[in-house]
């Protein structure tokens, strides 16, 4: 957890060494983009296991080889996976492989290279959005600008239980949607020092949307 009064509760940070590892060559300028998409997934992957710690149990009894026993299952939580296009992307198979059954919706946007804001041009979700455990999923958390809108537009459409899944985050996106968006949690594999003037994450990993689909 991010040891910072204000975010307690709000914040969690992973620090499990296999993400600590793999994110060290994520952030490798070395890395190429075939590497850094089977990383994405990966550490993705990895997330949803912490992001999922409060799903609830229900009772079920199967029988064994040897007896019948009492065993848990998930009881009936049904899962949305929100990619924030394009780089959002390359985290969605990741949380499938642990998640089958979740249903994929997008939202496309892009920020704005004088202001630095978010601007919607695509949106699409399942139709019962609004029951479902929403997980928003980006690389990178730098302005907070496009996670906050994207929390607004899934909102405004039903979603009510949001959370917000990053690889690396910035100090100044942390505070952003915290600010904004009530009743959201995010999930860390990293928080950085601060954002440059160009609002890239510093040390980060470059544009993930570029690395992720070798483009410039």
């Amino acid at each position: 957890m991010i040891e910072r009064a204000e975010w307690a509760g709000r914040v969690v940070q992973m620090d499990h060494p296999l993400i600590r590892h793999k994110l060290s060559i994520l952030r490798d300028v070395r890395t190429g983009a075939k590497d850094f998409r089977e990383l994405v997934k990966e550490l993705a992957m990895l997330m949803a296991f912490e992001a999922t710690r409060d799903f609830q149990l229900a009772q079920t009894i199967v029988a064994t080889p040897i007896t019948e026993t009492t065993t848990h299952v998930l009881a009936g939580k049904k899962v949305a996976v929100i990619p924030i296009l394009r780089a959002g992307l390359g985290m969605v198979d990741g949380i499938l492989e642990l998640m089958p059954a979740a249903r994929v919706g997008h939202v496309g946007l892009y920020r704005d290279p004088e202001t630095l804001e978010p601007v919607e041009y695509y949106c699409k979700l399942p139709e019962d959005i609004g029951e479902r455990e929403v997980m928003i999923v980006d690389p990178m958390l730098a302005t907070g600008g496009s996670a906050s809108a994207a929390v607004e537009f899934l909102r405004a459409r039903g979603a009510r239980s949001i959370k917000l899944l990053v690889l690396i985050a910035a100090p100044e996106g942390i505070e952003r949607v915290l600010a904004d968006c009530e009743d959201v949690t995010i999930y860390a594999c990293a928080v950085d020092d601060h954002l440059n003037d160009h609002g890239y994450i510093v040390p980060g990993l470059g544009d993930a949307g570029d690395r992720l689909f070798g483009t410039k």
